[in-house]
């Protein structure tokens, strides 16, 4: 059995920033199997996915670095256009295609300690899905899929109608500013926080950019600092590389305070190029400790 296990599907994307247009893949599933791989346990990890068979070549990717792929056939793959400004905290997207959701009877046979759903549409992972994967391990969900609804090719920001209910089920939560507030009603993260907590949630991780990130689990808050990178290049996958970070070292046994930061670092660092993370283990930990100074 994996340790940890990540669910979500890769995606297709176009990405246009103020200097440069570029194609690529992407998604949640694909930023953290990338970034893990990097990692000095990389080989406790395990991702799930949903590919039209056309696009296969990104999952083999993956697993020529070392990762154990289950691929789920799809009719179509998910085709997404995120447009940044100069201010790479902020993006319009649009949804040009969508894969089949997953399913408990196509998930019904995967084991882990830690299942992270990488969530991109509201309709990927139902309420039955969470409740199911809930009672299998650790559950971490990434809440931005369950916000977001395509309406033609545009995405929508909406609330997660289920959200008293699959909150219940989940153990690690994360959200940016824009959906703490969606979810909660509250602009202040620390009340946002506890609200999240006070329906059910027991770690909740609020990313907050480039002013850093907020922790609360066990009724106490803890702040993370953002490291400054050299230089911003590509904020797509950031949060999921956070993601990656976090729950790699909580597995490990590591400290909330402790699995923020390599977390931020980890982002950091990613930060400084296009596409997944793709230093060391040990240069997360130099900017942690130059930071520290």
């Amino acid at each position: 059995m994996k340790e940890i296990c990540c669910i979500g599907h890769i995606t297709l994307d176009k990405i246009v920033t103020p200097k440069q247009t570029i194609y690529m893949a992407g998604g949640t599933s694909y930023y953290f199997s990338h970034g893990i791989s990097h990692l000095n346990d990389a080989k406790n990890y395990k991702l799930v996915t949903a590919l039209a068979p056309s696009e296969y070549q990104s999952a083999e990717d993956i697993r020529s670095k070392g990762i154990e792929v289950k691929v789920i056939p799809s009719q179509k793959t998910v085709y997404f256009e995120n447009i940044y400004g100069e201010n790479q905290d902020n993006r319009t997207q649009r949804v040009l295609a969508k894969a089949d959701p997953f399913t408990i009877e196509n998930l019904g046979d995967i084991s882990a300690n830690i299942f992270h759903l990488g969530t991109l549409l509201s309709d990927d992972f139902s309420l039955e899905v969470i409740q199911y994967l809930s009672t299998k391990g650790k559950l971490s969900v990434d809440a931005q899929g369950y916000l977001r609804e395509v309406r033609g090719e545009q995405v929508h920001a909406i609330d997660w109608d289920e959200k008293i209910e699959a909150l219940k089920h989940i153990d690690i939560l994360k959200v940016n500013e824009r959906e703490m507030e969606v979810l909660t009603g509250h602009t202040d993260p620390k009340l946002a926080a506890q609200q999240l907590a006070d329906w059910g949630v027991k770690e909740v991780l609020i990313t907050l950019g480039s002013l850093g990130s907020l922790i609360y689990a066990e009724g106490e808050f803890h702040t993370i600092p953002a490291y400054p990178p050299k230089e911003v290049v590509d904020a797509t996958g950031c949060g999921d590389t956070y993601m990656t970070g976090y729950l790699y070292m909580r597995n490990k046994g590591a400290s909330y305070l402790e699995a923020g930061q390599f977390a931020a670092a980890m982002s950091t660092l990613k930060l400084e190029h296009s596409g997944p993370f793709n230093k060391t283990e040990e240069d997360i930990q130099e900017i942690i400790r130059n930071n520290s100074l």
